[in-house]
């Protein structure tokens, strides 16, 4: 069975434009935290379901996660399209995940239907709590969720196209100081101001910065820092994200800074409690073969995508994670002019355009034409798999 022409799923993804935009604005009109998307899963997995998938939800544990599968009419591969459906807190969808999760049911949809006799096996697989360390991906493989499949993809919205991006590891620690409250006029000698020790500790950050790999990022907010002025605050916390190239060189930071609470808290009189609010975020490793799938995809529609740029600036996503188990493609698309920063109003605000919707349907399209060829095509299968067993093998992501 050979593939089904670009042409023949633009079509498609055409037909399915009307309903994936009014999913994605659904989305995007209630924003809604990691682990409490209950609105986003209910409205996807109604539309896939309409579509003649079947839907498992919950999955994984996980109250907002889901699995779609569309079975094909013999064995094959396993593909799986990713969604992302959380918000931020106080800015919504400025990653665009709306875009995303629509996308991902629109592409998949898009195959079925282009490719009803497929074989193996089409996925969407909902994937909720990316944002604030939530690690819904990491904790969806832990309980079997992506046992069996072959590779994944999704795609993301940006400030412009490009195949991949570097994803740097990310450790998501909340170090905790613990102090003695007194009268702050009265008798301040007789505390121990845990907020003192907190702003402290962000000092020693911040002289850390200069001898760190400039590779590396550490930031942070205070999440508690006392009730009253005029109570000495007996409980400070601070949430911090630790980042750096690899797992390894992150892991070696986080020791660091653990060293830099516990510095603070000797010097204030204070103890400090340092713990991690989820997973370890891995880099991430772009699947250079199915990358390029999408890459020609996409400009055969019209799009100036550019190619990976190593030494672009990085965030981290659980997708990392995915990314050290099968080969997994994580593109950029642009939704808005060049320059304007994501998790922000400006990024939020793109993401409800009806250029932005444009962007997605092409990038939609794209990742649809991925998925065929994964299924029918067994030499892009093939060398996506090689590709990443040889880079396994070093032990190491190239960036």
């Amino acid at each position: 069975m050979s593939s089904p022409s670009l042409e023949a799923l633009s079509a498609e993804l055409a037909v399915l434009r009307p309903r994936m935009d009014a999913v994605s604005l659904a989305i995007h009109a209630r924003p809604e935290l990691k682990f409490a998307e209950f609105h986003a899963q209910q409205v996807l997995t109604r539309w896939l379901a309409e579509a003649g998938f079947t839907v498992t939800a919950p999955a994984g544990g996980l109250d907002t996660a889901f699995v779609a599968v569309h079975e094909g009419s013999r064995p094959g591969p396993y593909v799986a399209v990713l969604a992302e459906y959380d918000a931020l807190p106080g800015v919504g969808h400025g990653c665009g995940h709306n875009l995303i999760a629509a996308g991902a049911a629109a592409a998949a949809i898009a195959v079925a239907r282009a490719l009803p006799a497929h074989p193996g096996t089409v996925a969407v697989i909902g994937t909720p709590g990316e944002e604030m360390g939530g690690a819904g991906k990491v904790r969806l493989a832990a309980a079997g969720v992506f046992d069996g499949v072959d590779a994944a993809v999704m795609f993301h919205p940006g400030d412009r196209w490009l195949t991949g991006r570097p994803g740097l590891a990310a450790a998501h620690l909340r170090v905790a100081f613990g102090g003695v409250s007194a009268h702050a006029s009265v008798s301040p000698w007789k505390g121990r101001s845990a907020l003192a020790a907190a702003q402290l500790f962000l000092a020693a950050v911040d002289a850390m910065r200069q001898f760190v790999p400039p590779t590396a990022r550490l930031h942070g907010i205070v999440t508690e820092g006392g009730k009253a002025p005029n109570v000495v605050p007996a409980r400070a916390v601070v949430d911090l994200y630790v980042r750096d190239r690899t797992a390894v060189s992150a892991r070696d930071l986080v020791e660091r800074v653990r060293r830099a609470a516990e510095g603070a808290a000797l010097a204030t009189g204070t103890e400090a409690e340092v713990s991690e609010t989820g997973p370890l975020y891995a880099e991430r490793r772009n699947n250079a073969v199915l990358a390029e799938r999408f890459g020609d995809a996409v400009r055969a529609l019209g799009v100036d995508i550019a190619p990976l740029d190593p030494d672009s600036p990085a965030g981290s996503s659980d997708i990392g994670n995915l990314s050290q188990r099968m080969p997994v493609i994580h593109p950029y698309v642009q939704i808005a002019e060049a320059g304007t920063p994501a998790h922000s109003e400006a990024m939020r605000e793109a993401a409800a355009t009806p250029l932005a919707h444009d962007r997605a349907q092409v990038a939609a399209t794209g990742l649809a034409e991925v998925v065929a060829e994964l299924l029918t095509e067994p030499w892009v299968l093939a060398a996506a798999r090689a590709e990443f067993e040889a880079e396994s093998e070093k032990g190491e992501v190239p960036v």
